[in-house]
C-alpha cells in the first residue's frame, strides 16, 4: 500500500524529466522511478533527469597495408620474375647475334616482347648493355621427362655449367622428373606469332594462317588461362607474318623464335598439377631462360 507521501512526492517529479528516462532506457516509468526508490533517494524528488549519450567505438578503418602484401606484393613479385627472365632473353639474343637490334631480329622481336609487358625503355637498354659487358656465359640445353611422360626442354644461360646442371638435377628429383637424351628430338626451332584467341575460331585462324603466310596455327594458353593462337612460320618469315597479321585486323601479344613440339601430349589432372609445379620451379631457378613443354592444352 503507497503511502500518501509517497504519492505527493510522485506528483512534485516533472512529466519531461519522467518521460527522458523513459525514452533514454526504453523501459517503462514504473520500472526506472519506482515509489520505493523515491523513498530511498531523496535527491530524485527534485533533480532532473540527466540525459545519457551513447556512441559506438569508431573503428581505426581499414589496414592499407594488408592489401599491399597480399596483393600488390606477389603482383610485383611476378613482375619482377618475368623482367628477370627477358633479360636473360636479351642476353642470349645478344649473344647469338649482337647487340643491334636493327641487324639483330631476334633480339628486335624480344625487344617489343618487353615493351608489351611494360618493361621500362631504360631496363631495356640497360639489360643490353649488361649482356654486351657479360663475363662469358654459355648457353646450352638440359633434356627431361617430367610427370605423365611429358618432354621438357630447359634453356640454360650460366657461367658456371657444372653448378646449373647439378641444380636442375635437383628440381627434377625433388619434382617427379628426371634427364632424358632425346627430348631434343621432338622439337624444331621456329618462327612464332601470337594472338588472343577469346574471339577467333579455329576455322578462321586457320583461313588467316593460310592469308598471312603461316605454315601451321596452335592452340595453347597464357600464365592466367586465357586462350591463344601461335601462329608457326619458318624463322626467317617471323617480322613478314606478324606484319601480315596486323594488316589483317590481328593484335599480335608477342612474336619470336621458340621451340615447337613436333607432338603434344595429354595429362589427366594430377599429373597435370605435378608437372605446372615441375616447371614453376624450375623457371625460378636463377640460371634458367625458358622451359619448353610438349603438354597439350585443356588437357
Amino acid at each position: 500500500m503507497v503511502g500518501p507521501a509517497v504519492l505527493r512526492a510522485l506528483r512534485t517529479l516533472r512529466p519531461q524529466s519522467v518521460s527522458a528516462v523513459s525514452a533514454r532506457f526504453q523501459t517503462p516509468v514504473e520500472s526506472v522511478l519506482s515509489p520505493s526508490s523515491c523513498v530511498q533517494f531523496p535527491s530524485l524528488r527534485c533533480c532532473p533527469v540527466r540525459s545519457l549519450q551513447l556512441h559506438c567505438a569508431l573503428c581505426a578503418g581499414h589496414n592499407k597495408w594488408s592489401k599491399v602484401r597480399h596483393i600488390k606484393g606477389p603482383k610485383d613479385d611476378a613482375r619482377a620474375r618475368v623482367f628477370t627472365k627477358l633479360g636473360m632473353m636479351i642476353k642470349v639474343a645478344v649473344k647469338e647475334g649482337g647487340s643491334n637490334p636493327d641487324m639483330n631480329i631476334n633480339l628486335a622481336h624480344i625487344v617489343e616482347q618487353c615493351r608489351s609487358k611494360n618493361m621500362p625503355k631504360a631496363s631495356i637498354e640497360a639489360a643490353i648493355r649488361s649482356a654486351e659487358k657479360a663475363k662469358p656465359t654459355t648457353l646450352h640445353m638440359v633434356e627431361a621427362r617430367g610427370p605423365g611422360g611429358c618432354l621438357l626442354l630447359i634453356e640454360v644461360l650460366t657461367d658456371n655449367t657444372s653448378r646449373s646442371n647439378q641444380d636442375i638435377r635437383r628440381i627434377l628429383l625433388k619434382n617427379g622428373g628426371m634427364l632424358s637424351e632425346g627430348a631434343r628430338h621432338n622439337y624444331n626451332r621456329r618462327g612464332v606469332v601470337v594472338v588472343p584467341g577469346q574471339d577467333l575460331s579455329m576455322e578462321r585462324a586457320l583461313e588467316l594462317a593460310i592469308e598471312a603466310g603461316a605454315e601451321d596455327v596452335k592452340e595453347t594458353e597464357d600464365e592466367e588461362e586465357k586462350p591463344l593462337l601461335q601462329f608457326v612460320c619458318d624463322m626467317t618469315d617471323v617480322h613478314k607474318v606478324r606484319a601480315s597479321l596486323v594488316e589483317l585486323g590481328m593484335q599480335v601479344t608477342s612474336s619470336g623464335l621458340e621451340f615447337v613440339p613436333h607432338t603434344l601430349l595429354s595429362l589427366d589432372q594430377d599429373q597435370m598439377d605435378a608437372a605446372s609445379i615441375l616447371i614453376e620451379a624450375l623457371n625460378d631457378c636463377p640460371d634458367v631462360v625458358r622451359v619448353w613443354d610438349n603438354i597439350q592444352a585443356g588437357s
